[in-house]
């Protein structure tokens, strides 16, 4: 007869922490749990392979409760579950008309705001026909350069209901006049302006390696926007804080806490003494940050970096309330591949849910094939999608901090937040984020924390998959549209030219440093480019600050080269390198090796070619003979090697092998091995990406 209450108690007594350790220790046979169960970030922590309560003491509750100091839990009590996030995508095509046609399919699409990204010449402030844009106009961004240009890219977008947020790099000031000046010729209410200009001078400093005007005006025009916007325009945020040139670099999570803390801690301070309160300062930031695949590191670093930001106001004077962070987060580009695109829309839900689960507002989700060119409008859509799937069928955004009360999750969001504070420390020693950028402190940090990542992807350690794991030898690539820039940077100088003709006077009637941002607008409305507006802001005046730039990263790029040396190759001969797999044995003897070695020869561009099994030496030199190889590899058991691998060696050579290589580590036959004619060996652990480079470069590949 069953019990009327089911307890699992009664068949499952509750086993502690040691009797645990105990047995795995045992099953472990003296290995070193450590060693083997224990892994590590690459900020140094140490992932346990089980939390228990212990990793969280009863009675102690850091991370409070949604909604309130030090918002660990999330900026809101509700989080998303009201209104789900805000959506909101990038538009950088370079053709103006493309623009507003991928705005209104991504809006008619479930997009809630839109991101524009102006071209590198905009960014830089400069107009298209300015001799000093050439080579920059119609690169990387979208050619908007007065009033006309932004309309024309938003007709038919209803600007009451839609925020913007604004990607222009160091011409932040002028972008963000042209922005209010289409709200006012809109007849936009002030109370229904929505968006954030994202004025960040210290991300331009960090990603382009230079600033073109001192850092005091950078402020100034930091503040006139700032106080422009919390005067007048509830639901603008003027300052913004891109940890994207940290992330894309290589740092770590802790380091882009760390960095996003010191960088608003300086736009703070800044603020400040501007006049501003520092709860008013706070209020006018929005931080932008990039996750990747790994989606428990990045729960606990968007975790962190509210719980380090609130501490950052606390110990500023400010109140409670202004250290809520307002956060957009956007799937990474330094995890997307070229090769194997689509398993980009993989990494890119593991990124979305992240940035949902670790309490994002806003999140920007990434077109599959970005890295490959101009976004398709599948991949638009999809991007939208992978968002619109885990808010509206899974319901994600309906619980508030998920990751609240997991012991790993406390546990890891804690000790990130310890290791960003004390990389904040050390940034406020070297005099803060602008003089740390300057004098390459921040570049060197990066760099040593990325040397041991960039090890484990040569070693295939950390894997890319369909890439350096997996990779598929006959995919074939996508297409996608590169519009000359020539074009679209000449095409934008006739259109500003024809506008310039049709304006009354010389539409800048009080533009002028001193003037004041009312007058900037009006002049913006009265036809000013964002060139004149730039330089009357004080842009390309006075040389600004410089600082050794940081080096974007992918992941997958060493070992996207190296299909890229195999295609050029393919290109110039009809042939790809080629290698041929020798088995030796039978398929019991040779399967394991084989797959292993036919997977690392097919991440750097080479051809396979797979001898039968159960040959002798003999048939298997006359095979690879035949094969049109010249590179050899031994593929089968550690016993059918010291049986015949040496034999097989010597007869390869005098088949023709330039390189023989064998599957496997040597152990202490290696020099018998190599005196056969063994050139090298591959095994697990070994530097995949080093061994392919040097045999490309053998079979005439150039790496240049």
């Amino acid at each position: 007869m069953l019990p009327e209450k089911l307890s699992f108690a009664d068949d499952f007594p509750p086993v502690g922490y040691a009797d645990w350790r105990a047995l795995v220790e045992q099953d472990l046979q003296g290995a070193s749990f450590e060693r083997k169960l224990v892994t590590h970030t690459y900020e140094g922590i140490a992932i346990q392979p089980v939390y228990t309560r212990e990793d969280r003491p009863l009675g102690s509750d850091p991370a409070g409760l949604p909604g309130f100091a030090p918002f660990t839990r999330g900026s809101q009590p509700v989080g998303a579950a009201a209104t789900g996030w805000d959506l909101r995508q990038e538009h950088a095509h370079p053709d103006l008309r493309a623009t507003h046609r991928a705005i209104l399919d991504d809006l008619l699409g479930g997009a809630t705001s839109l991101q524009l990204r102006w071209d590198a010449a905009g960014r830089a402030g400069r107009d298209p026909d300015d001799p000093a844009a050439a080579g920059l106009g119609g690169t990387d961004g979208t050619p908007i350069f007065c009033v006309e240009d932004l309309e024309a890219a938003t007709e038919g977008v209803h600007l009451e209901m839609i925020g913007i947020g604004l990607d222009a790099g160091a011409a932040f000031f002028p972008a963000s006049i042209l922005l209010l000046a289409l709200w006012e010729r809109r007849g936009v209410a002030l109370a229904d302006c929505r968006g954030a200009f994202n004025a960040d001078p210290l991300g331009v400093l960090a990603r382009e390696g230079s600033l073109p005007m001192p850092l005091a005006a950078a402020w100034n025009q930091l503040a006139a926007l700032a106080e422009h916007a919390g005067s007048l325009l509830p639901h603008v945020r003027a300052v913004g804080v891109d940890t994207g040139p940290y992330h894309d670099a290589g740092a770590t999570a802790a380091q882009d806490v760390a960095f996003a803390a010191s960088t608003g801690l300086e736009y703070l301070r800044a603020l400040v003494q501007r006049g501003s309160s520092v709860d008013r300062a706070a209020g006018q930031m929005h931080f932008r940050f990039s996750v990747g695949t790994h989606h428990f590191l990045a729960i606990a670093k968007l975790r962190a970096a509210r719980r380090v930001w609130s501490r950052i106001l606390e110990a500023s004077g400010g109140s409670p309330a202004a250290g809520a962070m307002h956060m957009q987060v956007r799937t990474s580009r330094r995890v997307l591949t070229r090769r194997a695109p689509y398993v980009n829309l993989l990494r890119n839900t593991a990124g979305v849910f992240a940035a949902a689960a670790g309490g994002a507002q806003v999140i920007t989700s990434a077109p599959f094939d970005q890295l490959i060119g101009l976004p398709t409008d599948l991949s638009r859509r999809i991007a939208r999608n992978t968002v619109l799937v885990l808010q509206e069928e899974a319901g994600l955004h309906r619980v508030v901090d998920p990751a609240g009360g997991s012991w790993f999750l406390e546990c890891l969001t804690d000790q990130l937040a310890e290791k960003a504070w004390t990389i904040l420390q050390e940034v406020e020693r070297q005099g803060g984020m602008a003089e740390a950028l300057a004098s390459g402190w921040c570049a060197a940090q990066i760099d040593a924390a990325y040397a041991p990542r960039a090890t484990d992807i040569a070693r295939r350690k950390q894997g890319i998959t369909g890439v350096s794991e997996f990779p598929d030898a006959t995919e074939e690539p996508l297409v996608s549209l590169h519009p000359d820039p020539s074009d679209v940077q000449q095409a934008a100088a006739d259109r500003l030219r024809r506008q310039r003709a049709g304006r009354r006077g010389d539409g800048r009637r009080g533009a002028a440093p001193s003037a004041r941002l009312p007058d900037f607008v009006a002049d913006a409305l009265q036809g000013a480019t964002l060139g004149e507006l730039a330089a009357a802001a004080g842009l390309h005046g006075e040389a600004g600050p410089s600082a050794p730039p940081l080096e974007l990263r992918s992941f997958a790029e060493p070992f996207e080269h190296l299909r890229d040396a195999s295609d050029a190759r393919l290109a110039r001969h009809g042939a790809r390198p080629r290698v041929f797999l020798a088995h030796l044995g039978t398929a019991a003897d040779y399967t394991a090796r084989s797959g292993y070695a036919k997977n690392f020869f097919e991440a750097g561009g080479f051809e396979t070619i797979e001898s039968a099994g159960s040959a002798t030496p003999q048939e298997v030199a006359r095979a690879f003979g035949a094969s049109g190889a010249r590179i050899a590899v031994l593929c089968s058991s550690d016993r059918l090697y010291e049986q015949l691998a040496a034999e097989t060696a010597r007869m390869l050579k005098a088949a023709g092998a330039r390189s023989v290589v064998l599957a496997g580590r040597p152990g202490d036959r290696e020099a018998d091995y190599r005196e056969a004619g063994v050139d090298r060996f591959i095994f697990i652990g070994c530097n995949v990406l080093d061994a392919l480079q040097q045999m490309l470069t053998e079979e005439g590949a150039s790496l240049a």
